[in-house]
């Protein structure tokens, strides 16, 4: 019996000793030795020495693959700093992290296989990892945590945080360049799309790129800030390091307060962001961000263009050439392509004969290609460029005390735009000859003005009512005294035959106005030939109407009409041929709309967007759709959307709405509530047309037919309630899970929810929308949408438009639905 028991006490003793050693294991110090492997199975990690930093296996998201990781040991919701195996995780808790007999860190899994090393460069006796205060962790010789003992750090091979005294750039000693990489998902810590780097050409600059594309560019340095940003040494709270010399060109800070938590976290959506710990909101708070508005977006302007986003909110294009520049295309820039940017429109005399244009408050070009000399002053810059004529323009080096050294672009001018405040000066170079409008070419502009006039009192002499066949074959119409314009008129016979007499095999679709054929002209040209029915009352108004718009409307996302013909009782409209059909044949379709990823939807919505932009605002007529649908999308060779089907379009008058329209045209679901309630409509009536067609494109169900679960909520009901659960992806088309950018796609229905809100007021413009499409600047929130609870009047025929009496309507049980 007495042994039973020694060997029972035995037992709890032995016990005693190996449980203290796990727990002594499990709080390991801050170290890994030779001796000391760090086991996930039991839920080992090690801390730094002052209790700021905490290293060992975690799972990210809803992921169960672990990876080894640093973290903030005392923030909640744990902030992942740095990742090991970021590339290849361990499926399972059998990993453990050790250090080899080469010095080098190894991960392995179960299997005993190699998954992730460091692969230190140089080895040594009884070596140890350490995790620093400062979140680096070391492999190391010796009991001091000096730089000259480490054989490896974590501070060399950054994620996607940059952290106090971490350096970003090349060291130029061994070759080292550090950056940034995001990861590429909550649950997938790999590397992502996005890199924040430092471009050591002409003056250092940091970037942002994705894959090889710069998205965003910081500016140079300039002794206080990062050109037109925020981040500068007048706030005290931490400290900017750039450094540029023959050892290293690097960039790094530090905090004043060690206390307070600082990083920069370079995020999913490819935004660079300046990021501190707050104790009040138990969150992190942006405190400055690389990327905020479409101006930020690189080269935006092209050569020679600025940015200014305040034209935006005047209506107006953000883009502006230089003075002494000119768009380098007009009718591209006219349609918001600005990309090929600005040219000269006088040639530089090359030393003699030019001048310096001073701008101010901008963020200075891209310095990739600069020439530079600390020790000039800023009139030794100016002689000096003159002089050279590749020089376009110069500028300060540091803006400090005055201005020191000398900064000159030999190379374009690329990326400029307009701060309200924090921007620099820079210098233009231009011809002296580029002077005020000269008397001469006054007179000249005189007599123009007067061949126009003569020509508009022409042309008002000769407008007509209806349509009218002209000895030159061309075609026009003046309907509610519209301008006369003219339309090459086809031979009916020849459309006939290109259609094969109208067969129903070259049959494409049919509207509420007739049916659309596939034609191939006699020179091969294939054409879509729109055949208006003989039986539609409306039929001659429509046909009319897409004839007077439509010939005037030029614009890549808008499908172009090459003629008509009138004979024999046929009323034709020929437009170019799409190949791709529309885009509810493919969308909604199980098969086909897996041919149509992420990338070409999201260029389907920017494409659309586009064109409904040109409607409203940049053609010469200010034009409402009043019938835009996924059928009147047509897509081209590239998938590039054109809208089609003008027959309902209607001029904007100087009110900006149109009011007692007593029949009310268009597709249930597309409507907004103002023009199917009380038949007005306005700009406003599209966007919400557009919100309908955005949230259909990312969710791949139509709006017609849609069932939720419950039977009061239709597609924009059903979108609503997951925003507000904060559960959008559940919104996404299963054609798209392997293929979206999930910031883009939430970022696209939130546009979509603001786009239909039930008053025309709250809805932003279309200008806007293209602007939060192309941007990261902050969306605001959508209210309640505005839909329909009617089944029946919604599951009407929605495949062509519907007429009915403002007075019927107000007898229909359509209203907007307040969600329950």
């Amino acid at each position: 019996m007495r042994g039973l028991i020694y060997s029972g006490e035995a037992i709890i003793f032995l016990s005693c000793i190996i449980f203290s050693t796990l727990v002594a294991n499990s709080s390991a110090g801050d170290t890994i030795s030779a001796k000391q492997g760090l086991r996930d199975d039991m839920n080992l990690t090690i801390v730094s020495a002052g209790g700021m930093f905490e290293l060992g296996f975690f799972s990210p998201g809803h992921s169960t693959n672990r990876y080894i990781g640093i973290w903030y040991k005392n923030i909640a919701n744990r902030t992942v700093v740095w990742v090991a195996n970021r590339g290849i995780p361990v499926r399972d808790n059998s990993g453990v992290l050790r250090i080899n007999v080469n010095g080098s860190l190894v991960l392995v899994d179960g299997s005993d296989l190699v998954i992730w090393s460091s692969n230190s460069s140089s080895s040594a006796v009884n070596p140890v990892a350490q995790l620093l205060d400062s979140g680096n962790l070391v492999v190391k010789y010796g009991k001091e945590a000096d730089p000259v003992n480490f054989l490896w750090q974590s501070f060399d091979h950054p994620t996607d945080s940059l952290l106090p005294g971490m350096k970003l750039g090349w060291d130029l000693v061994t070759g080292l360049n550090t950056y940034l990489t995001s990861w590429k998902s909550a649950d997938d810590p790999s590397p992502g799309n996005y890199t924040t780097r430092v471009n050591r050409n002409g003056i250092p600059q940091l970037l942002v790129l994705r894959g090889t594309n710069v998205q965003f560019r910081f500016g140079p340095w300039d002794g206080v800030q990062f050109s037109g940003s925020s981040l500068s040494i007048l706030d005290l709270s931490f400290n900017v390091f750039p450094v540029y010399n023959q050892k290293e060109i690097t960039v790094s800070f530090d905090v004043v307060n060690s206390s307070i938590a600082m990083r920069v976290v370079l995020k999913l959506s490819g935004e660079a962001q300046f990021v501190r710990w707050s104790d009040a909101t138990q969150n992190w708070e942006a405190y400055s961000t690389a990327e905020r508005d479409a101006c930020d977006r690189y080269a935006l302007c092209g050569p020679y263009g600025s940015c200014n986003i305040a034209q935006a909110q005047l209506g107006k294009s953000i883009c502006g050439c230089l003075k002494g520049y000119q768009p380098k295309y007009p009718e591209k820039w006219r349609l918001t392509d600005w990309s090929d940017g600005c040219v000269l429109k006088t040639p530089f005399g090359c030393g003699t004969g030019d001048r310096f244009v001073r701008y101010s408050g901008l963020k200075l070009p891209d310095t990739s290609r600069t020439w530079f000399n600390p020790n000039m002053n800023l009139e030794e810059c100016e002689s000096t460029c003159i002089k050279n004529c590749s020089c376009k323009a110069y500028s300060n080096i540091d803006i400090r005390e005055g201005g020191i050294g000398c900064m000159m672009w030999i190379g374009d001018l690329i990326d400029i735009r307009n701060y309200r405040e924090n921007g620099l000066d820079l210098y233009v170079r231009i011809s002296a000859r580029v002077r005020n409008i000269s008397i001469s070419l006054l007179v000249v502009l005189t007599v123009l003005v007067g061949l126009y006039v003569i020509h508009a009192l022409r042309k008002r002499m000769r407008r007509i009512r209806g349509i009218v066949l002209l000895p030159q074959e061309r075609i026009g119409t003046t309907e509610n005294d519209e301008p006369y314009f003219d339309l090459p008129l086809f031979d009916v016979m020849l459309i006939a035959k290109s259609t094969n007499f109208f067969s129903p095999k070259n049959k494409l679709g049919e509207g509420g106005f007739g049916s659309v054929y596939k034609g191939t002209l006699d020179n091969g040209q294939e054409v879509a030939v729109k055949r208006l029915s003989k039986d539609s009352k409306q039929g001659i108004n429509e046909f009319k109407t897409e004839v007077s718009f439509i010939a005037k409307l030029q614009h890549r996302n808008l499908v172009r009409l090459l003629g008509c013909s009138i004979e024999e009782g046929e009323m034709l409209l020929i437009y170019e041929y799409m190949p791709n059909k529309s885009l509810d044949s493919l969308i909604f379709d199980k098969e086909l709309s897996k041919s149509l990823d992420w990338p070409k939807r999201y260029n389907i919505i920017n494409g659309i967007a586009r064109g409904i932009l040109y409607l409203h605002q940049d053609s010469a007529l200010r034009i409402i759709h009043r019938d835009l649908k996924a059928s009147n999308i047509l897509l081209d060779r590239e998938m590039n959307p054109k809208i089609s089907d003008f027959g309902m379009a209607r001029i904007l008058g100087g009110s900006g709405r149109i009011t007692n329209t007593t029949k009310v045209v268009g597709t249930f679901g597309y409507m907004s509530p103002e023009y199917a309630l009380d038949g007005i409509f306005s700009l406003k009536s599209d966007v919400y047309s557009f919100g309908v067609l955005l949230l259909e494109i990312v969710s791949g169900r139509r709006m017609k037919g849609f069932y939720d679960p419950d039977p009061n909520l239709n597609l924009l009901g059903h979108a609503w309630r997951l925003y507000q659960e904060g559960n959008l992806v559940n919104l996404i088309s299963s054609a798209i899970v392997e293929s979206y950018d999930e910031s883009e796609v939430l970022r696209s229905i939130q546009i979509g929810l603001l786009c239909v809100q039930p008053y025309p007021e709250d809805r932003p413009t279309m200008s806007f929308v293209v602007l939060m499409l192309s941007s990261n600047i902050e969306l605001p929130s959508p209210k309640q949408p505005g839909f329909f609870i009617d089944r029946k009047a919604q599951e009407s025929d929605s495949s062509s438009s519907q007429y009915f009496d403002i007075s019927l309507s107000k007898r229909l049980t359509m209203q907007i639905a307040p969600l329950s």
